[in-house]
């Protein structure tokens, strides 16, 4: 009797063991029915990407959503932002936008001065956002000191971080290969992944969003030209052999490839235009623009892709509601309230689709002004 329940006990474990390997190594034939392969499979993918990520950053993984990132792909998108505590709120509502938009792993590369760091991780932390990949850098503001001279009525385009864009390689020396950056004054409507592996010419450094192409020509009194921007006769641009009627271009969104920047010097390049400025009048508010646009449009003239305008709706700053229809900016990939007017100030074109994706500040230092509203 104890030699058959020994017998039995035996046969039991046999087929158990055997029922084990089969199960973990013949998963076509035996069924995941308690799903600890999936488990055990995602457990190991999430190891990865989080040693992976740690590397990439040499961040802590808290900054990390191993749950967000394993529903995107291999190649994570990076996106750089800059902003103050003036505009903190808008990079809130486009960062909102871009992971609302998209299922790939995203690396938000988040550019801001010393007073605003700690405002902005608290306002990341204490919304939907605390999970997203992200890195804060605080811009030196010593890397412009006196390289900055704005001619005209907007002085707000003096401020350092407009200029963070020129010093990408520098902020971010870890990142190879391509990286969109965005304005805060933007909002992202389509999956920032198509933009990102957007097909560039052989040869160019950048893509850009023409002023002067489809809907955009008909925006401003200006043709939207370099002539608009610069005095070509000018013994300084002479040399290059600009095209008065070339289009120009708006920097506030564009994609590029930082190995390529790095090799062609492009920083020192926006340097050599910017300081020249301050010596002599070579560009400013009374051509068209000033600030940081005028020395990108001299570095990157015909070496740029032409971007697909409905990634770059802009020009909504200008107050041009009549101009664009609601159902264009409804199918517009990406708006951009670049200009005077923004989208959390009283008189901005088109603000429900930004408040769409605003986030509160749990701080309340950052409040949004409407109309109606003191």
């Amino acid at each position: 009797m104890v030699v058959s329940n020994v017998k039995k006990v035996l046969l039991v474990l046999l087929v158990v063991w055997i029922g084990t390997l089969s199960y973990i190594w013949l998963p076509g034939i035996v069924p995941d029915f308690l799903h600890l392969r999936n488990k055990a499979a995602a457990d190991e993918k999430d190891a990865r990407l989080k040693d992976a990520l740690g590397k990439f950053l040499n961040l802590g993984i808290g900054n990390a959503s191993l749950e967000h990132a394993s529903k995107g792909t291999e190649e994570a998108v990076h996106v750089v932002i800059a902003s103050d505590s003036n505009t903190l709120g808008g990079m809130i509502a486009l960062i909102n936008s871009i992971v609302s938009n998209t299922k790939s792993l995203v690396f938000f590369h988040l550019i801001t001065d010393k007073a605003s760091s700690e405002h902005l991780k608290t306002w990341l932390m204490k919304s939907k956002l605390q999970s997203i990949n992200y890195e804060i850098k605080e811009f030196p503001v010593e890397w412009v000191e006196g390289k900055i001279k704005v001619r005209g009525g907007r002085e707000e385009l003096a401020n350092p971080l407009n200029y963070a864009r020129y010093y990408l390689p520098k902020l971010f020396p870890n990142i190879e290969g391509r990286v969109v950056y965005i304005d805060d004054d933007c909002i992202v409507q389509g999956d920032v992944k198509h933009l990102y592996d957007m097909k560039m010419h052989p040869g160019t450094l950048a893509s850009f969003s023409e002023d002067c192409m489809g809907v955009n020509k008909r925006i401003t009194l200006l043709q939207n030209v370099y002539a608009d921007f610069f005095d070509l006769k000018n013994k300084h641009f002479m040399e290059l052999n600009i095209k008065p009627t070339a289009c120009s271009f708006n920097t506030g969104v564009f994609v590029t490839n930082l190995t390529d920047w790095r090799k062609h010097n492009i920083t020192h390049q926006l340097e050599h235009w910017l300081e020249l400025n301050t010596k002599e009048e070579l560009y400013g508010n009374e051509r068209g623009g000033g600030g940081s646009q005028p020395p990108m449009m001299l570095v990157f003239y015909k070496k740029y892709t032409p971007m697909d305008q409905l990634w770059h709706v802009h020009f909504l700053g200008w107050n041009v509601r009549r101009i664009y229809g609601k159902q264009y900016i409804k199918s517009a990939k990406l708006l951009h309230w670049n200009g005077r007017s923004k989208p959390w100030g009283r008189n901005a074109a088109f603000q429900d689709s930004w408040d769409r994706y605003f986030l509160p500040d749990p701080t309340k230092q950052f409040q949004p002004v409407r109309k109606g509203i003191l």
